[in-house]
């Protein structure tokens, strides 16, 4: 399995952003070599047999690798020790319908399941306090970048302090959509001449999410120079991500996660 790592920029060493990549892939399998997401139809062995080979390499035990279970709400759940307090199922249940996740325990790795969405990892190493998101169109329009940020300030993070980026996901040329997605990032307040334009020849609405996105985490409070972009899209590049307008919703999912390593 071959991990690529992200930057954060004014963290700490201790931090670790990485996303995965589809490994080998084949024409006939949507889910491809490497997919830790166990909710889209994958073979569940497979699925366990990847998540063993993820956290070997991240160099953390199976239980302290979380991740939710995702459905575009703009949930966020703070992960503490009441979490490993709980049996399997309450654990289960805890991260249904979840798209965020926010700790300051050290030694776990968090992260989100995507295939277009975005991907966002932050991190103020002062406060020893992580988080990471899953933001596709819904929870954009939602911010779940800021929700997400409130969680992490109510542990101590300070946003200007807060360094956060996003991984591979679709760019605003792939981001073909129809007239009602504009009109609900019109509604939320989103400045529309930086988040889409129209394609000359379809006359279709284009969104760039990760803009949008970005233009969230700045109102929130965080240094624009603390954002990182992506530097990859899903669609473009889905011989190597996960990207469901290629590949359907019965595909894999390319895992971002996050880790604040013990001192």
């Amino acid at each position: 399995m071959e991990l690529e790592k992200l930057i954060l920029n004014n963290s700490a060493s201790g931090i670790v952003v990485v996303q995965t990549t589809r490994g080998k892939v084949n024409s006939r399998n949507a889910y491809s070599q490497y997919n830790l997401c166990d909710y889209t139809g994958d073979d569940a062995l497979r699925v366990l047999e990847a998540r063993l080979e993820f956290c070997s390499l991240m160099g953390v035990d199976l239980d302290h690798l979380v991740m939710p279970r995702q459905s575009h709400t703009t949930r966020v759940l703070t992960i503490g020790e009441d979490y490993f307090d709980a049996g399997i199922e309450d654990q289960e249940a805890m991260l249904e319908d979840v798209d965020a996740l926010v700790t300051d325990l050290p030694g776990l790795c968090i992260g989100v399941n995507t295939a277009d969405c975005v991907p966002i990892a932050l991190a103020d190493s002062t406060a020893g306090v992580i988080a990471v998101a899953h933001a596709g169109w819904r929870g954009t329009v939602g911010k779940i970048a800021l929700c997400t940020v409130q969680a992490m300030v109510r542990l101590g993070a300070k946003p200007q302090r807060i360094a956060a980026t996003m991984g591979a996901s679709i760019c605003a040329d792939c981001f073909e959509v129809g007239d009602e997605v504009p009109q609900a990032f019109e509604q939320a307040g989103f400045d529309m001449q930086l988040i889409m334009h129209r394609n000359a020849a379809t006359g279709k609405a284009h969104i760039n999410l990760q803009e949008a996105n970005r233009q969230v985490l700045i109102d929130a409070g965080l240094n624009s120079g603390n954002i990182n972009m992506p530097t990859a899209c899903s669609r473009c590049r889905h011989q190597r991500y996960f990207s469901a307008r290629r590949l359907g919703i019965n595909s894999g999912r390319t895992f971002t996660a996050i880790l604040r390593r013990d001192a």
